[in-house]
């Protein structure tokens, strides 16, 4: 995601920097946003120019401490509590004070990462979906203590991206997460008991509504970690069954089958 995000900020003119506390993940992360540009120089959707232009805009730095000039921050770290609020800590020592901080968090309380600044006002949440640079939605989350100053800055800079922002309350799910995970709980479910093959499923919501890539195939897509995540955020928060992690979610995750990104979810990459 924040290879993504970072893409998708560049190709709108913004100037972009990059931490990535993993220095070998930097390599990959850039590869990343190589190849996606590449997809889009042969789709006709950028020109060399355009390109070579956006992949400028885009630095990778070594500290957090280089981060210190810029008007916004976009966290996108795993979905850990502890470890975005240590981010969260050392931004909010590093930045000015008037930056916008933001979490492209899919399931933790904005409330709960606002703690973790003096100046709450100036955190919200920008939930980014994937892939950023062709999903054309943000969900802006405003924090209770969240200003209308931020709120505002943060609509307009998701419109400079291009894309369409919708304001949802800090609760866990937001918007779309709390209609789409009953429904990957729901196919993951039928698979499971064997109501009906992997394929079958994934061609029923295709072909019969439309969809762009079945339940099971968009699981994969997303992460099944980072499904599982949201679905213990949502059970913890509303206790309601159609939110529980079903058993083979989590017995995949201990398998180390996490989808596309671990070449196995269920289907193979």
């Amino acid at each position: 995601m924040g290879s993504g995000i970072a893409e998708t900020v560049a190709a709108a003119g913004h100037d972009v920097r990059v931490h990535e506390p993993l220095a070998q993940a930097r390599a990959p992360s850039l590869a990343r946003i190589v190849a996606s540009t590449e997809r889009a120089l042969t789709a006709g959707k950028l020109d060399s120019e355009r390109r070579s232009a956006l992949l400028e805009r885009i630095s990778y730095v070594d500290e957090l401490t280089d981060l210190a000039d810029r008007e916004l921050v976009i966290e996108a770290v795993l979905e850990d509590l502890a470890v975005k609020l240590d981010v969260f800590d050392r931004l909010a020592a590093t930045v000015s004070a008037d930056a916008v901080l933001a979490s492209n968090t899919s399931s933790i309380p904005i409330a709960a990462l606002a703690a973790a600044i003096p100046a709450p006002e100036r955190m919200l949440g920008l939930h980014f979906f994937s892939p950023a640079p062709v999903m054309r939605l943000v969900e802006v989350i405003p924090a209770l203590g969240t200003s209308e100053q931020t709120l505002a800055t943060a609509r307009s800079f998701v419109e400079s991206l291009g894309k369409t922002a919708v304001t949802g309350p800090d609760r866990a799910g937001f918007v779309v997460n709390m209609l789409l995970i009953p429904y990957l709980v729901g196919a993951i479910s039928m698979f499971e008991a064997g109501f009906a093959t992997r394929e079958d499923i994934d061609s029923g919501m295709v072909l019969g509504c439309g969809h762009p890539m079945g339940p099971l195939t968009l699981c994969d897509f997303i992460g099944l970690d980072v499904v599982c995540a949201v679905c213990d955020s949502l059970f913890e928060e509303f206790k309601r069954a159609d939110y529980a992690a079903p058993p083979l979610l989590r017995r995949m995750l201990a398998a180390g089958r996490l989808g596309r990104k671990s070449g196995r979810g269920f289907y193979e990459y």
